[in-house]
């Protein structure tokens, strides 16, 4: 049912999307690229005009791009030019309504012309309304655009900043001499908002720590005297500034050059006043505006909105008044939507109060539907075209996208009628497809079991993948849900089905709870103020300055964020009395250092202060200590003790490198010794209901005097990245450490960690030469615990250690991977063992 919530709420989504898209509102120029029609010929030959041509068979309308109409001479070419530059010809295109054109394309002459006949430069003028004409300029001020070298092939020019225009003129650059011959096409899509010009007062200059930053809109293409007026420029433009606006989408911009500013000295009113005109009566439904917010320069969004209507020569008493909600804390840029009430308009003026020294904006959208009341005003021309495609195309798109949902639905249906019905075979049926499957890798792995010696099997059997062999499960990780259904697993799962929590009721080390120590934590973040997280059981937990701390190398980098090495100066200082650590007081005390990542999501956070707070009330001197933290301001840290001897693994594999002291009796001591001290930390971990969920060598510290403290560093660390097993890019596990059912049932409790200690002791007593299951691939280790399950004297164990006495290995490691849990033993049970093994 939750999938099929979710595709429903999609829906309503994409629906919800589609239909905002249909209303009439601000073009994206990425998307507004469509032909306008001069090669497909929706702009009629009786909208395509010239100052002049070479002859009839040149006309303006034989100047269509890629368009052969098999009369006349495949391009329009003027009079000789008569001038230097040619600024008198033109090749004059009306659209017939306002368009967002953001591309034009121009070519040459068509193949059979003889001589030079493509412009090689050339100018753009466009105009609103027919009368007043405006030159074309890039935003560095060019207005000259390179054109064609030849005259076949199809040059596009994006045009930065677009035009909203309805007549447009293509003006030939090129010397008197030359016969000049041009077919053009204009793309862009038909300008919805209506606005045909906005009034404000021209930007400010702001001066920021000795930059220069210039908010004036230099694209503007009306009148700029004092105020600007009658004209379009960045506020319709579509593109949005950036959060930062010292920086541009421009490259080579000056600072602020996406945003309109104003600052508050020179209008004691209090506000800005902009004039929106349109090109006839609009029913307006809302506005957008696109502002800054970098409050720490002094820049808000506005305040309060005040906006006046006016549909013949005087505005209307009664405004419509809008104030933002709660002030926002982010500085990012964003819009602000103003509702409009569904007034009918032709102009609209806005008055905009600052929040705040400087007001920026770098976009203004309307929403609105025609008016009743425009209808004669478009009855008086009767060839206007009202160009629907785009809505064409848009509810095309809406009806083949519910389409398409509704097959999903139906098919997430029809899959969980079908999933029922397979869970009502026998289990009989489930039980021969599962012995028959694990059947196939009892050759691959026979000839590694301990109580046999032929190699006949040997590198011949087939190697099943763990995807085929256990198909994965919706609801969790594990490799099958064919096991569970098996009525000799039944007795052995109990009620402890639910993925991730044992028998006993012990929770995930990833979830870091301790049962005794429990209590939520909603908070996302810590501060000095809210250090009482922390008191009861450690009200010795103190805050320690970041700047004492001196990197010296990264340890790792795992999902919270990366662990350093640091170098801690006074740390001995900032230490409980109860607190002893190696080294002297007056050298730097070397730490690991744990750093949540400053853009974590809230559940990393509360998951790293969980973290904190239990490895603050740890006290036991075989588990890594937590020193101190640094949560005054992001990033988060926790500090924990780092020996210098670094990690159990490293340490034992230098060891074999160098020349070993006493007989085989006393190294084996020494290395039980190790094994003695770990097996005291898991027992105090054990007597808290604690499961590590990742005991290995790689997770041991070593000190001096061969200390070793338990820790959690070793997933982070790219140096055991071939330790950990990615489970269907969904979990990343230890698998070859990890016992039966935590691999086929994601089940971890204290007896899986007993059985990751009886890997941990293998590794020790062998000197880490090798990795666990070394023979066998990751696939075969996870078919491995299949063998475990069905306990039928197949399963491979890890071969004693040449070093390793027989009581050890047999009375106790073999005991550590029993497959009854129940039967392994206890963390009390090992550590005692061991200590009388000595």
């Amino acid at each position: 049912m939750t999938s099929i919530m979710e595709v429903k709420l999609n829906l309503c989504c994409i629906v919800f999307i589609l239909a905002a898209a249909t209303v009439k509102a601000q073009v994206n120029p990425e998307m507004c690229r469509y032909p306008l029609g001069m090669t497909g010929g929706q702009i009629q030959d009786e909208d395509i005009s010239a100052s002049s041509q070479w002859s009839e068979s040149t006309a303006a309308r034989f100047g269509r791009l890629d368009f052969d109409t098999g009369d006349g001479d495949g391009a329009w070419c003027p009079d000789i030019m008569s001038e230097p530059g040619g600024f008198k010809e033109y090749l004059q295109v009306d659209l017939r309504s306002l368009h967002f054109i953001t591309l034009v394309g121009t070519q040459g002459r068509h193949a059979d012309g003889m001589g030079n006949e493509f412009a090689q430069r050339y100018r753009i003028k466009y105009s609103r309304d027919g009368s007043s004409w405006v030159g074309w300029h890039d935003r560095m001020g060019n207005q000259v655009i390179e054109g064609n070298k030849n005259t076949y092939d199809v040059v596009l020019k994006d045009l930065e900043p677009p035009i909203v225009a309805r007549f447009v003129r293509f003006m030939p650059v090129t010397d008197p001499s030359l016969i000049v011959c041009m077919r053009v096409e204009l793309y862009g899509c038909e300008w919805l908002d209506g606005l045909v010009s906005y009034s404000i007062p021209d930007g400010h200059q702001m001066i920021y720590r000795g930059l220069d930053v210039f908010f004036n809109d230099s694209v503007y293409d009306g009148a700029t005297a004092q105020r600007l007026t009658k004209g379009l420029g960045q506020l319709t433009d579509g593109t949005w500034g950036l959060d930062d606006f010292l920086h541009s989408h421009v490259p080579g911009a000056w600072p602020g050059y996406d945003y309109v500013g104003w600052s508050n000295k020179t209008f004691p009113k209090g506000y800005i006043e902009v004039v929106f005109d349109f090109d006839h009566i609009h029913n307006f439904t809302s506005m957008k505006v696109h502002c800054s917010n970098m409050f720490s320069r002094g820049v808000r969004l506005f305040r309060q909105a005040t906006c006046f209507f006016r549909s013949e020569s005087e505005w209307e008493p009664d405004p419509m008044t809008y104030r933002p909600s709660a002030e926002p804390l982010s500085q990012s840029a964003r819009f602000v939507t103003v509702p409009l009430g569904d007034r009918t308009a032709s102009s609209i003026k806005c008055r905009f109060h600052f929040g705040d020294q400087w007001l920026l904006f770098s976009e203004v959208a309307f929403q609105s539907v025609f008016s009743t009341r425009s209808c004669t005003s478009s009855g008086d021309d009767p060839t206007h075209k009202v160009d629907d495609s785009n809505t064409r195309i848009l509810i095309g798109c809406l009806v083949a996208i519910i389409a398409i949902l509704l097959t999903i639905i139906l098919i997430i249906l029809w899959r969980q009628v079908w999933q029922k019905m397979l869970e009502k075979a026998s289990r009989r049926w489930l039980d021969d497809e599962l012995t028959a499957r694990l059947a196939v890798q009892t050759q691959a792995f026979s000839f590694l079991h301990s109580s046999q010696s032929s190699e006949d099997g040997s590198g011949s059997g087939s190697i099943s993948t763990y995807e085929r062999i256990y198909p994965a499960s919706a609801d969790y990780q594990e490799p099958s849900r064919l096991i569970r259904k098996l009525p000799e697993f039944a007795e052995c799962s109990g009620s402890s089905s639910r993925a991730g929590v044992g028998s006993d009721g012990a929770p995930h080390y990833a979830e870091a709870d301790i049962i005794s120590l429990q209590e939520s934590s909603d908070s996302g973040s810590i501060t000095a103020a809210n250090m009482n997280l922390f008191a009861g059981s450690d009200s010795t937990l103190r805050e320690f300055p970041r700047e004492k701390l001196t990197f010296k190398e990264k340890l790792g980098e795992g999902q919270f964020g990366e662990v350093h090495l640091c170098e801690a100066e006074d740390m001995q200082d900032s230490l409980s009395e109860d607190t002893s650590m190696e080294g002297s007081s007056e050298s730097p005390l070397l730490v690991a250092v744990k750093m949540l990542r400053e853009d974590a999501n809230k559940n990393a956070r509360n998951d790293f202060l969980k973290e904190i707070r239990i490895m603050s009330r740890l006290r036991d001197p075989n588990i890594v200590r937590l020193l101190a933290v640094c949560v005054d301001t992001d990033p988060l840290c926790m500090i924990t003790e780092y020996m210098e001897n670094g990690d159990l693994n490293q340490f034992l594999r230098s060891l074999r490198l160098k020349t070993l002291t006493g007989g085989e009796a006393d190294h084996s001591v020494k290395l039980l010794g190790m094994a003695v001290q770990i097996a005291s930390g898991m027992k105090y971990l054990s007597s808290l209901n604690f499961v590590h969920r990742d005991l290995a060598t790689r997770n041991c510290l070593v000190g001096k005097n061969n200390t070793i403290k338990i820790a959690d560093f070793g997933m982070s660390r790219n140096l055991y990245r071939g330790d950990y097993f990615r489970i269907q890019g969904r979990a990343v596990l230890p698998i070859r450490w990890m016992s039966w059912e935590s691999i086929l049932l994601g089940k971890f409790t204290m007896a899986s960690d007993v059985w990751a200690f009886g890997v941990t002791l293998w590794e020790i007593l062998t000197l880490c030469k090798e990795q666990p299951y070394s023979q066998l691939s990751d696939e075969q280790v996870i078919e491995n615990t299949g063998e475990f399950f069905r306990n039928q004297g197949k399963q491979v164990y890890l071969p004693k250690p040449q070093c390793c006495p027989d009581r050890i290995y047999g009375d106790l490691m073999l005991s550590c991977w029993r497959r009854n849990a129940k039967e392994r033993p206890s963390f009390q049970e090992i550590h005692v063992q061991l200590t009388e093994s000595r």
